[in-house]
């Protein structure tokens, strides 16, 4: 996974572009108030360093150096700062109740770690903290326009909602949505968001 993601990142072009997720910056005024972000999954940090850029300390935790590498490169360009952490989201330990925010777009887990991953971004935030999600459903197979491409590393939508029982769901929703993110996200894509409160 580690060599994918690094040859992924290895080259000057931000290959998802260096501004947010639409859904990310969409819901950045509920963010106020909630000084600490954990962005999981978080590439080359282009979410990162938005919600740094906004006044937020976030900590940027990826499996891929050379993600990491960009998300401190781009934080530099916009002269703000964002804590770097490789980390193997599946199998190594996060902390647990830290955070104001925990956030993950687009995060490509198989199956079999979905829920383990899932349960990690549940588990960083405080009490009465927010947890925000956008994420390839199956259905993004037939769009063709971004995401793995095979149903193993896509989201069903009646799991993540099992996985967050316990939390209140303040937004949930299935469908279609454009994206134009780099050269790797481009059209109209099949996702499922989330806002959780804890």
């Amino acid at each position: 996974m580690g060599n994918h993601w690094d040859e992924r990142f290895g080259s000057d072009v931000f290959v998802y572009g260096e501004k947010p997720n639409a859904f990310i910056e969409s819901q950045v005024s509920l963010l106020e108030g909630k000084k600490k972000v954990v962005a999981f999954a978080e590439g080359e940090g282009r979410n990162a360093v938005f919600l740094a850029k906004q006044g937020h300390d976030v900590t940027a935790w990826d499996y891929s150096v050379n993600g990491l590498k960009k998300t401190e490169q781009l934080a530099n360009q916009y002269n703000v700062r964002v804590e770097t952490e490789q980390k193997d989201l599946i199998h190594d330990q996060v902390i647990t109740e830290e955070f104001d925010v925990g956030i993950m777009v687009f995060g490509h887990f198989p199956k079999e770690n979905q829920k383990t991953v899932f349960d990690k971004l549940l588990s960083t935030v405080k009490p009465g903290g927010l947890v925000l999600f956008e994420v390839y459903s199956e259905e993004q197979l037939r769009y063709q326009t971004g995401g793995p491409k095979t149903e193993d590393m896509l989201y069903n939508p009646q799991h993540l909602l099992e996985w967050s029982k316990g939390f209140e769901v303040k937004h949930f929703f299935y469908g279609e949505q454009n994206r134009e993110e780099g050269i790797l996200h481009t059209g109209m894509a099949h996702v499922i968001q989330g806002i959780l409160r804890k």
